[in-house]
């Protein structure tokens, strides 16, 4: 999800921020939201982009979590504009919600808070960014004709030999 690259969390903010210009001073963030203030984020604050956060797995793979991106995709596909789980709901209807989406997480190192963050993260990003979930689309019906004509090229070429 290459979206996700300009969109973060600071730690001690509430919400989300688009990403405008690095700097040497700091950040230049906006907030994904009505106001749209755009903000200086000092050298000190931890801003984290959403790209480079991801989720704890556990499934005896060699990756020990999966990006959030895949995780925000798996919940657009699954319920689009219609969660069905409240961030304030109980602990057991937070598991619940993400073992649907995903079914490996780990249940020891995944916090609730963390659930309630991903369930709010998601509903700010359809509302205020939703061009997230619409380069997924593009980008997978972009790679299903390469792969065709792929395949068309190298056929012609086995014929030539």
């Amino acid at each position: 999800m290459e979206a996700l690259k300009q969109i973060a969390n600071v730690a001690g903010y509430s919400g989300l921020y688009r990403i405008l210009k690095p700097g040497r001073a700091g950040v230049i963030v906006e907030s994904l939201d009505d106001k749209k203030a755009k903000t200086m984020m000092g050298p000190t604050a931890r801003v984290s982009v959403l790209n480079d956060i991801s989720i704890y797995v556990d499934d005896n793979s060699e990756e020990q979590s999966i990006p959030l991106g895949n995780v925000l995709t798996a919940i657009n596909e699954k319920y689009g504009d219609q969660l069905t789980v409240d961030p304030k709901g109980s602990n057991d209807q937070l598991a619940d919600f993400m073992a649907s989406v995903v079914p490996t997480y780990d249940r020891e190192r995944v916090r609730t808070t963390d659930i309630k963050k991903l369930i709010i993260w998601y509903g700010i990003l359809r509302q205020f960014a939703p061009e997230v979930f619409e380069k997924v689309a593009e980008e997978v019906k972009a790679d299903e004709p390469e792969v065709a004509e792929a395949s068309a090229i190298e056929e012609p070429k086995a014929d030539k030999e």
